[in-house]
């Protein structure tokens, strides 16, 4: 409808993705998604919504994106930046070619979506909102995912760098870190009793995350609730960050 405004969700064909999508909807707002997978139709159509097949690390068909969707839909009222990879792989034999595709991916379009969306906004005389996903690996790393841990520190330092920049013109910048959350990469981890006891031990509040429960604060980040929030990551990971092991 013309009188919602419009939000877009990368990597929004499942997961944490499609969860920020659904709370989105319910908080009003005219969704669309893209993805690289041709089920990015069908989700989005749960949701009232719109699907794109869209490569958003391709900087061309990112604004190409943003062109149909301001075309046909009308201007992003709301962007959540978060399509991202993590291309596991031991440290010293880590490829440049994987390490390229991550950033790529996770930090260098986040950067190119934003500046677009901004741009937008402004022409449009939208006070926006967006929202990274970010991850605990900003602050904490695993050595099998360099190039993730790398990208999601360059996110949040991105996120405080666009927040200032873009505060003049009234358009907030927020991340989500996200802790181990019940998704598709974490189905490993959920087939092994080991791996699941691991990850539950260092999470004080005794269980893994929701979807929903990062897609509810990323609505709230994108809500007039957060209207004096920006430049600021929210982890959302159970109280993984606040551990300090003694023993």
């Amino acid at each position: 409808m013309a009188d919602q405004p419009i939000a877009l969700v990368t990597g929004g064909a499942q997961g944490i993705g499609l969860a920020c999508a659904e709370a989105l909807a319910a908080d009003g707002f005219r969704v669309m998604l893209a993805d690289v997978k041709d089920s990015v139709h069908d989700a989005a159509k749960g949701i009232g919504g719109r699907g794109f097949v869209c490569d958003v690390a391709d900087a061309d068909a990112l604004i190409a994106l943003f062109d149909t969707i301001e075309a046909e839909e009308g201007p992003v009222a709301a962007l959540v930046n978060n399509a991202g990879i993590a291309k596991p792989g031991d440290f010293l034999s880590y490829s440049l070619a994987d390490f390229d595709a991550v950033i790529g991916l996770n930090l260098r379009s986040v950067f190119a979506a934003t500046q677009r969306a901004a741009g937008g906004m402004i022409k449009a005389g939208i006070k926006g909102a967006i929202v990274n996903m970010s991850s605990i690996n900003a602050v904490v790393a695993i050595p099998a995912i360099p190039a993730y841990c790398a990208s999601k520190g360059g996110v949040q330092q991105l996120t405080k760098a666009s927040a200032l920049a873009l505060a003049p013109h009234g358009i907030r910048v927020n991340a989500v870190g996200p802790g181990s959350i019940d998704t598709e990469m974490m189905t490993g981890v959920n087939a092994s009793p080991e791996a699941l006891a691991r990850v539950l031990s260092r999470t004080p509040i005794g269980r893994v995350g929701t979807a929903r429960e990062i897609g509810d604060v990323v609505a709230f980040l994108c809500s007039q609730k957060a209207s004096y929030v920006t430049g600021e990551t929210i982890y959302v990971d159970g109280g993984r960050l606040g551990l300090n092991y003694t023993v």
